[in-house]
């Protein structure tokens, strides 16, 4: 008897096993799209964030990449018909198996980059509140000054009253 082989889907999924998906790595996506009956391969590279459901049937993994300064994330099938080819390009050590702190990382660069923009300046806010004329120093030493009767004319206030005995 001969054993006949269905083939299930258009896809080697032997060939997709052995592929080093991992955390950490940056892949280069080639994605078949459809567009007025005509079919095109767009490529998405960006670093992997996320792995999911193993090597079985339903498995997944997050790619985010950053384009004109906006992060962008795609989760793509790992035996989706629609996957041309997946290219690894560079391989990272990791040391955790979702990397979704990257998002925060990502938001984090992009005001440190904002402040050097500025110049470094941090006064900004304060300038505004102390109004163009006056520097903050001054802001200070008024607000100091007064305080300071107002202080002195509740302390006296209650000096002068007379306890009042029953």
């Amino acid at each position: 008897m001969q054993a006949t082989i269905f083939k299930v889907s258009p896809v080697d999924m032997a060939k997709r096993q052995k592929l080093e998906i991992a955390s950490g790595n940056t892949v280069r996506v080639h994605q078949k799209i459809q567009e007025k009956g005509k079919t095109r391969i767009q490529i998405f590279e960006g670093l992997i964030i996320a792995r999911k459901h193993g090597s079985e049937a339903g498995a997944t993994f997050t790619v985010r990449k950053v384009a004109s300064g906006v992060g962008m994330e795609k989760t793509f099938p790992l035996y989706s018909p629609m996957i041309d080819k997946i290219e690894i390009v560079r391989k990272s050590k990791v040391r955790r198996s979702k990397l979704y702190y990257i998002r925060d990382k990502a938001a984090k660069e992009i005001r440190r980059r904002m402040k050097q923009v500025l110049g470094g300046r941090t006064d900004v806010e304060e300038e505004a509140v102390a109004g163009p004329e006056e520097t903050p120093a001054e802001v200070e030493e008024v607000k100091a000054e007064e305080v300071t009767p107002v202080e002195t004319e509740t302390q006296t206030e209650e000096s002068t009253e007379e306890p009042k005995t029953e």
